[in-house]
């Protein structure tokens, strides 16, 4: 089994400088330690899930990394690269997409509407190309999810993991090499859950990484290759998903102490 109290290296397929590095970060509310020296990374085409119990740091962690929240200290590197994230509009320059669970889709629209939403193509005369954006999309879903047909169809009649797909499609086709997932596969059925680790797995092969917050245990292991738990600021340890079991993940949650 392997622990560590800092990252454990990716997958022995993976090599280079990681995606992204979180090096001994430190954010406070009040004297309130909230990420208390944590250090994380992602490799390419990788799943690295961030779990931990209500309170243990794990939203104030990613909140750095998409710009919504500024650590008092620490490092952050992309592709080996030191970067300075201030705001989510640095994040989006750097390809840090976050997919939050509301999705924020604008529920009144086409999906081609929502993946253009505030970035709308506009013709030579000034108004706006429905058709190119559009064309787009359906290029967008053609690698993502083949199956979605429903191009014209307001995205509040859509299924959970069709909507999943549009919020996707929308950071991908704006160059994303690096998504954070909050909670993807909640309030979803089985179906729509295996929609989503469809989706995942596409995500994967085009060598994009991933961060996914979730408390489900078995979204964990369905979809991490990594886990790194968090317990009270502190980042207990990252594990391998094959080598350890859902238990001993819960019990590195539940009593903030590293697997044996």
């Amino acid at each position: 089994m392997t622990t560590t109290a800092s990252p454990a290296p990716g997958p022995a397929t993976r090599s280079g400088a990681p995606l992204v590095e979180m090096r001994d970060i430190f954010v406070s509310f009040g004297g309130v330690h909230a990420v208390n020296g944590v250090s994380v990374d992602l490799y390419p085409g990788e799943v690295m899930a961030i779990v931990g119990g209500n309170g243990a740091g794990k939203s104030t962690l990613i909140r750095v990394l998409s710009g919504a929240h500024k650590a008092d200290s620490g490092q952050i590197l992309i592709e080996g690269a030191p970067v300075q994230i201030d705001n989510p509009r640095d994040a989006k320059a750097y390809g840090i997409e976050t997919i939050y669970q509301t999705l924020a889709l604008a529920e009144n629209i086409d999906a081609a509407g929502n993946m253009f939403l505030g970035r709308e193509l506009r013709s030579r005369l000034g108004s706006l190309d429905d058709s190119a954006m559009e064309s787009a999309t359906r290029g967008v879903m053609g690698r993502l999810n083949p199956k979605f047909k429903n191009f014209k169809t307001p995205v509040k009649s859509l299924s959970g993991g069709q909507r999943q797909s549009v919020a996707i499609a929308r950071a991908i086709h704006f160059n994303a090499r690096i998504l954070i997932m909050d909670e993807p596969t909640a309030a979803l059925g089985p179906a729509e859950t295996a929609q989503v680790r469809d989706l995942v797995a596409q995500l994967k092969s085009e060598g994009i990484g991933i961060f996914l917050i979730s408390h489900d245990i078995h979204d964990v292991f369905d979809l991490a290759d990594r886990i790194s738990v968090m317990h009270q600021g502190e980042l207990v340890g990252t594990v391998n998903k094959d080598d350890v079991t859902k238990d001993d993940v819960l019990g590195m949650i539940i009593m903030g102490n590293a697997a044996a």
